[in-house]
């Protein structure tokens, strides 16, 4: 039995013996490869160590693949040739020889990396070669669907995926900036790992938490570390909040916009609550007569919009919150105050006094607050008064017309109310103008327009055949206007506009003139004083009411034409001219001496040189400019013209 254990152990030895003299590449005892570290995509340097850094050397070049050695180069007096295989196009000699690069290195070529020399098979250099690779941006996936506080096992918050990473990229969860570590029951992370054909990795990691109702707000994401030959690097995802259904705890009241309200105000009554999702809302208003709630219509849930807001909108109004998966109740009330300024009343109604009398107006309003009281002009705006009083003295025609009475709140800005009231003074008609002139054309339609005032309101009728339209400018006021074709009867007599109430008349003239190259341009209007049958004292009445004061009613003769004037200037104009010729003339013959040199020139004073100007006297009848004085000789009335200078230069 001994004998053939002896023979086994001498056959072992001398086989061993053998594999040693043939030289075979990795079955010596060798220290530890030499590390060589590289990125995917570049180039690796495999340098063959010191022994063989001289020239003309004679290598061999194998790569290592689960413990089996295969000759990928070879190296013969400084020349390389490649072997067939996956490195055959990727290798070549650097430098003298002695360094071999590998170009394109992918994930697949992490192994080691043999050289032995062809003369001392017994000297031999192995190089690890190192592969890395950073991954993506890594990108994250949140929960759509929610997760409840009230679940039992943790739930799935996020994925967090890295990918195209080599080797495996760690990765680390994060709640508000703080790192997650595995918690039984609360925290658990899986993570799996995909190869890719490229030999590149993706990850896949899931987190998975048990939230409570103060995580509704918090911030997740994932951080993937790596490293490269530069050193440690990690890449952050973004942040993601996930949505945490809870019950509601509490349910109150809000009212859009805050502070004190008004009517007229877009007023928003919402319900809200602390649950998610929200309970189911109702909003209730508090009966005044019966005191019991009854449910309001609303068009989203927990929203009731006032608008306008009216006074009848104050009260008591309460919201209901109903959690339908619990199904307990929470609700909130709260008190609605609408301010309001109603029932504005000026007495008397409808006010009317005479000319020189007095009146007191009075002004009443409804409100839940203290009330201000303000007067102002209708037309001007004008504050008149402070109060519920106007009191109103010694009045005149120009009285009439329209006052307001704003009724105010001071504590709530915007609040007021306006009411309207227009005070009559009774009177004959009054006549926006009394003589008008109109330059219209032959055969065409024209408008003619008369306007009078008074109280009563006074009636219009025109001396000429046509189509009247009347509008009313105020409860006093009254504007007719007459569609006319204007003929040769119309163009000699004119038009008469007859104004008439129980106390008196008025009458406005209207004068047409035809368009032509002897007329003045069609912007004259002439405005003279007004007839009527009332009388007035010209000392005490103001000059509009002057101007309203005659007795006697009579036509006034037409105004005679300019156009002679006109005619004569141009002559006159002419003469000038050719004297001017004349006198030039005789000066070129050496007819007329001029100083010292025997020649003069005949020149204009400076001030009027290259100037003539006509005077032309007004036409206004004696008649109508006594109307427009008073009888201690005022001023003329603002319609009056008096001497006019036309300038013939252009």
């Amino acid at each position: 039995m001994e004998l053939p254990r002896l023979v086994c152990v001498f056959l072992l030895a001398a086989c061993c013996c053998c594999r040693r003299a043939a030289g075979v590449p990795g079955e010596a005892e060798q220290p530890a490869p030499e590390l060589l570290e590289v990125e995917v995509g570049s180039t690796a340097l495999l340098k063959c160590g010191p022994a063989h850094s001289q020239g003309n050397l004679s290598l061999d070049w194998f790569s290592v693949y689960k413990e089996k050695p295969v000759l990928i180069y070879r190296v013969r007096q400084g020349q390389g040739h490649s072997e067939p295989g996956e490195y055959q196009h990727r290798l070549s000699l650097q430098g003298k020889g002695a360094t071999l690069a590998l170009a394109h290195v992918t994930p697949h070529d992490e192994r080691i990396f043999l050289c032995q020399g062809k003369r001392s098979r017994s000297q031999e250099h192995r190089i690890q070669l190192q592969v890395y690779k950073a991954p993506e941006e890594p990108s994250i996936q949140v929960n759509t669907v929610g997760i409840s506080v009230n679940s039992e096992e943790p739930e799935e918050v996020a994925t967090c995926i890295g990918r195209n990473g080599y080797p495996i990229p760690q990765v680390t969860w994060y709640k508000n900036r703080l790192p997650l570590k595995e918690e039984k029951n609360r925290v658990h992370i899986q993570s799996s790992q995909t190869v890719e054909s490229s030999g590149l990795y993706t990850l896949h990691s899931i987190l998975k938490a048990q939230l409570v109702k103060e995580d509704k707000d918090a911030q997740f994401y994932c951080e993937l570390s790596y490293r490269l030959p530069s050193g440690n690097h990690m890449k952050e995802s973004r942040e993601v909040t996930v949505s945490i259904f809870y019950p509601a705890e509490k349910v109150w009241v809000e009212v859009v916009p805050t502070g004190m309200l008004k009517e007229g105000d877009h007023v928003e009554i919402r319900c809200l609550a602390d649950g998610n999702p929200s309970p189911h809302f109702t909003i209730s208003k508090q009966n005044p007569s019966t005191m019991e709630m009854e449910e309001k219509a609303t068009d989203h849930n927990g929203l009731l919009v006032l608008e306008p807001a009216q006074k009848e909108h104050s009260g008591l109004y309460e919201c209901q919150g109903l959690d339908l998966d619990t199904m307990v109740s929470l609700s909130d009330q709260q008190e609605l105050l609408v301010n309001y300024v109603s029932d504005v009343q000026v007495s008397p109604a409808t006010p009317e006094s005479h000319e020189g009398s007095s009146l007191n107006l009075t002004c009443e309003a409804e409100s839940n607050q203290p009330l201000e009281f303000h007067w102002l002009r209708a037309k001007t705006g004008k504050v008149l008064e402070k109060g519920p009083m106007l009191q109103l003295h010694n009045l005149k025609r120009e009285a009439g017309g329209g006052y307001l009475c704003v009724a105010s709140v001071p504590s709530v800005p915007g609040l007021n109310r306006t009411q309207l009231v227009n005070v009559a003074i009774y009177g004959s008609p009054w006549m926006a103008s009394k003589v008008r002139k109109l330059w219209v054309k032959e055969n065409e339609v024209t408008s003619l327009s008369c306007e009078a005032s008074g109280h009563p309101r006074p009636t219009i009728s025109w001396n000429v055949n046509g189509t009247a339209h009347e509008q009313d400018k105020d409860p006093q006021s009254v504007l007719s206007t007459l569609n006319v074709l204007v003929t040769p009867e119309l163009l000699e007599t004119g038009a008469e506009c007859v104004a008439s109430n129980f106390l008196g008349r008025n009458t406005t003239l209207i004068f047409l003139k035809l368009v032509n190259l002897t007329t003045l341009p069609p912007d004259f209007t002439t405005t003279t004083g007004l007839s009527t049958s009332t009388h007035l004292s010209s000392s005490t009445a103001s000059p509009h009411a002057r101007a309203n004061s005659t007795s006697t009613e009579k036509t006034l003769p037409e105004p005679e034409s300019k156009g002679v004037v006109i005619v004569a200037v141009i002559v006159c104009i002419l003469v000038l001219a050719l004297l001017g010729a004349v006198l030039y003339f005789f000066y070129k013959k050496g007819k007329l001496p001029c100083g010292r040199s025997g020649k003069q020139e005949i020149t204009l004073p400076p001030s009027h040189k290259s100037e003539i100007v006509g005077e032309v006297k007004s036409d206004k009848l004696p008649e109508e400019m006594g109307l427009l004085q008073g009888s201690n000789g005022d001023k003329r009335a603002p319609g009056d013209q008096g001497e006019k200078y036309i300038d013939l230069r252009h």
